[in-house]
Formats: C-alpha cells, structure tokens, sequence
C-alpha cells in the first residue's frame, strides 16, 4: 500500500477518482441551477395567472383592457425580474 493511495488501489486511479468525482460536482451544480431557474420560471408564471385570475373585470371591454393593462403593469415587472434572475443564475 502506498502513502498516495490509502486504500490500497480499491479505487483504480486516486487521480482518475478526483476527475470524476469533480466532474460528478460540476453535473450536480449545472443540475441544481437548472433546478432552480425552472422553479424561478414557474413561480413567476404562477404569480402572473394568480394575479390575473384575482381581478373583477367590470364595464365594457375598453375599461376591462385598460384594467388588465393596469395590472400587468404591476404584475409583469415582477415577473420578468424573476425570469431575469433564473436566466442569470441558469449563466445564460
């Protein structure tokens, strides 16, 4: 048994072992931000449908437009700073 390989070559390589498991951390990372922009994706979708579907469109369908204008305004803001934050965290 050598000093550099405690185990005794149960492993093979000790270098091969450290390539592949870096290149294992380096998938499991990629992984996770993939994970986390699609869930940054669909909660700003969620929260847009939620926000729309809470609106009591009245009047004719002028005053409803301009009310659904109205609050994608300040839905939509949201979420595209949601998406924006997925996509820079996704390093695209």
């Amino acid at each position: 048994m050598s000093s550099e390989d405690p185990f005794g070559g149960l492993f093979g390589d000790p270098d091969e072992l450290r390539r592949r498991m870096t290149e294992f951390a380096e998938q499991m990372q990629g992984a996770q931000k993939v994970a986390w922009a699609d869930n940054a994706i669909k909660l700003a979708v969620d929260m847009t449908v939620a926000g729309i579907n809470r609106l009591n469109l009245q009047g004719n369908a002028e005053q409803q437009a301009d009310e659904l204008r109205a609050a994608m305004g300040r839905i939509f803001p949201e979420a595209v700073t949601l998406v924006r934050e997925a996509r820079e965290g996704f390093g695209t």
